[in-house]
């Protein structure tokens, strides 16, 4: 269902973009990295986060750490991850395949500055096995996102898929 609200989403305003799938598991920044033949910086997490009453997802370099206190400061509030039972019922993605793309609830979406250091990004489209290829700006313009500066790019550890910087979900990459 969730793979097919991302393909709806782009059938409706980006129909020159097309999702790609994979056999392999995109669940984290690492193995999207490997399905997709890119650097771990180029996939574009999404972060699942509540701040006081409000979700927001964030949209970061797959290296990139999310600095809690910038979100403070930006939102006006300590975020928490989304727990695993909340990411699917709010966003309709699957922990592993949450993107910007498709919503079932609108949420406001935020690009972290991070992505702007490559031309191509590899965010997930709806699915553990799902992803497209789309520049930093294109993403941002079609989620109506804003450009914020909540994260620090450091060096991407060896992870697993319940990691704290996972691809998607609660559990860091929402």
């Amino acid at each position: 269902m969730s793979l097919a609200s991302v393909r709806a989403f782009f059938a409706e305003k980006a129909p020159d973009l097309s999702v790609i799938e994979s056999k392999m598991s995109s669940a984290t920044v690492v193995l999207a990295a490997e399905a997709y033949g890119v650097e771990p910086a180029r996939i574009a997490k999404t972060l699942s986060l509540r701040v006081g009453d409000r979700v927001v997802l964030i949209v970061a370099s797959g290296t990139a750490r999310m600095d809690n206190k910038k979100v403070k400061t930006l939102f006006g509030g300590k975020p928490k991850m989304l727990g695993l039972d909340e990411v699917a019922d709010i966003t309709g993605h699957e922990v592993g395949g949450v993107c910007p793309f498709g919503l079932k609830t609108p949420l406001p979406v935020y690009c972290d500055v991070s992505l702007k250091a490559f031309d191509i990004v590899v965010p997930a489209a709806g699915s553990t096995h799902s992803a497209v290829r789309i520049t930093p700006e294109r993403m941002a313009e079609l989620t109506s996102a804003e450009w914020v500066d909540v994260c620090e790019v450091g060096a991407l550890e060896t992870q697993s898929s319940s990691s704290n910087e996972g691809r998607e979900g609660a559990t860091g990459a929402g």
